[in-house]
């Protein structure tokens, strides 16, 4: 019998047997052992989780061992399945990711859903999406509103690298990409209806940051300043003056931040506030508008 990364390879071992050896290799690093166990075997066997149930019996390759037993001693190790795989599903599309980008979780559809809602479905409609790593909501966005024009920054050029991938992969072509930090990448006559964000927003001594997944995305997308509110704070004081009359602000944040932004965006005299829960319950986006009557006090102090 052949030791290999800690695992056991051998003639005659099955799926089943593979997958259980693995799910206790991982039950100590991972919170989802079995399901981790499960995709990467099927990823090996390029079947899907199902084919696994069915042909629990089935044995592996001595080459198909090595190379699970591989794939299990990296997310042993922590590295995130979607790092492993190279992609993630988002609103129903595949993505790229790699460490240069924040993987895209499912509660952030919600900030797409909220998007396409006040985006119409035959006009045309001026986009911003700030801070959008693998380009997973500028992209869906773009892909569902073809008339819409689309501009998507990030402070990374890695990360602008993968969202123009994802751009190209899903054959978007209604979307432009900026290098800047924020509203640097946008001249100061540009104008839209919906500026868009899902910015860091972990306060940077939270314990999560050095737990599970999170521990090897970057940094520059995860932490938010010491109470994780900084970014919401820029975004939200300068969106003021790239929205046109009655355009509209929406961020995602975390789930014990909706009161605390409800009120930094009524202290800018945003209108219409509303916070959006996710399946959880939990108010993860908040929403506003920005009136005309607001706008014209506001440019005059950004100007001076």
């Amino acid at each position: 019998m052949l030791m290999f990364t800690g695992l056991s390879i051998a003639n005659g071992i099955t799926v089943a047997t593979a997958i259980s050896t693995a799910t206790e290799r991982l039950r100590r690093s991972s919170e989802t052992a079995r399901l981790d166990a499960e995709l990467l075997l099927a990823r090996v066997l390029n079947r899907d989780r199902s084919y696994l149930r069915a042909w629990p019996q089935k044995k592996l390759s001595l080459d198909e061992q090595k190379r699970f037993h591989a794939l299990v001693e990296q997310r042993h190790n922590g590295i995130p399945i979607a790092y492993l795989f190279g992609e993630k599903e988002f609103w129903s599309r595949t993505f790229e990711v790699s460490p240069d980008v924040l993987i895209p979780r499912p509660e952030t559809e919600l900030l797409v859903e909220l998007a396409l809602a006040t985006l119409p479905m035959s006009g045309t409609a001026d986009v911003l999406d700030l801070g959008t790593g693998s380009g997973a909501i500028a992209v869906s966005i773009a892909a569902e509103r073809p008339l819409a024009r689309v501009t998507a920054t990030d402070l990374s050029s890695g990360a602008l690298n993968i969202a123009r991938k994802n751009a190209v992969r899903h054959g978007v072509r209604n979307i432009r990409f900026r290098l800047g930090d924020w509203f640097d990448a946008i001249a100061c006559d540009e104008r839209f209806d919906l500026i868009i964000s899902n910015p860091p927003y972990v306060a940077d001594d939270d314990p999560h940051l050095n737990r599970g997944d999170v521990r090897l995305e970057p940094r520059l997308a995860l932490k938010g300043g010491r109470d994780g509110l900084d970014m919401f704070r820029i975004i939200a004081r300068e969106a003021r003056y790239y929205l046109k009359p009655h355009g509209r602000l929406m961020l995602e944040h975390g789930f014990d931040q909706a009161e605390a932004l409800t009120n930094l965006l009524s202290e800018l005299d945003y209108a219409d506030i509303s916070r959006h829960a996710d399946l959880q319950g939990h108010f993860r986006v908040t929403t506003a508008r920005w009136e005309p009557s607001s706008r014209s006090f506001s440019e005059q102090t950004h100007a001076q």
